[in-house]
């Protein structure tokens, strides 16, 4: 009888997840344009994916998108979930949760074109730069070879941080309120209070922004398909885009399929890392 309950939806994760996910790795072992039958060339295109600087390139890009989509994000939401859960409280802290929530409604297409504009030459960043006398500063960032990643980044930054100010502020609430009351008691600040209890209280929800936010640096896709697609050059190509480029333009299907499942697999690698990392802490 269980297994009658769980068919349905077992049946769609095999036919839409497993058999693809299977199909991939059959293909990463040919050298197949998509069309005709394809060449049997075994662990080639690991090996060209481990070795090839553009392909390596595009790997490293998505570890640095890391810094921006996991590391900022948890970090200020942190403190901004910290801050309306202590003096933001009532309608004020519903209106700050809603505001740093929003960028997740809307579709990550819309959000990187309306940063797209925001980070023209004459959008809205450069305005605001030249407005405060720094318009030294001012430049087409999705165009510039050192600042289009980091431009990117902040994209994800803004996107990710209201996911993890909400999901901390829900752990906050299981906090036991009478240990920031006993702190305050015998005389700890905020800062004391926000390191020795906030931080410690909130392990399992950190553990899980970390890795949802983890897996979307690296999985990045729709954001640097609306702004740059792996421009300048090849600055912010990331294995989204370039899995996307190998196998729909230059019809490398193989190649691509390749790298697709070794950024699979450097996700499950990690994300198994950060969960056992966070479970040791946790206990």
């Amino acid at each position: 009888m269980a297994w009658l309950y769980v068919a349905p939806a077992l049946a769609m994760y095999v036919g839409f997840v497993v058999a693809p996910l299977a199909r991939s790795v059959g293909y990463s072992f040919y050298d197949w344009n998509g069309i005709v039958d394809g060449t049997w060339v075994g662990l080639a295109n690991y090996q060209r994916v481990l070795t090839d600087p553009e392909l390596v390139n595009a790997l490293l890009n998505a570890f640095q998108l890391i810094f921006f989509f996991t590391v900022l994000p948890v970090l200020f939401g942190l403190i901004a979930a910290a801050t309306i859960h202590r003096v933001a409280r009532g309608p004020f802290g519903t209106v700050a949760r809603t505001t740093l929530f929003l960028p997740q409604v809307i579709p990550l297409v819309a959000a990187g074109i309306t940063w797209k504009w925001a980070y023209a030459n004459t959008g809205a960043v450069n305005e605001l730069l030249r407005g405060v006398g720094l318009g030294g500063l001012a430049r087409p960032w999705l165009a510039d070879f050192d600042a289009a990643l980091p431009a990117v980044g902040i994209i994800g930054t803004w996107v990710i941080l209201g996911f993890s100010t909400v999901l901390l502020l829900s752990g906050l609430g299981k906090i036991d309120e009478s240990l920031y009351e006993a702190a305050r008691i015998d005389g700890a600040g905020p800062l004391w209070e926000f390191r020795a209890i906030t931080v410690p209280g909130l392990i399992r929800e950190i553990g899980v922004s970390v890795t949802v936010s983890m897996i979307a640096a690296l999985a990045s896709f729709d954001i640097v398909y609306s702004t740059t697609f792996g421009g300048p050059g090849r600055e912010t190509m990331v294995p989204g885009i370039l899995i996307y480029r190998l196998a729909f333009a230059e019809r490398n299907v193989g190649l691509a399929s390749a790298l697709a499942v070794v950024l699979m697999l450097l996700i499950v690698v990690l994300v198994l890392g950060v969960q056992r990392f966070f479970r040791r802490y946790d206990a």
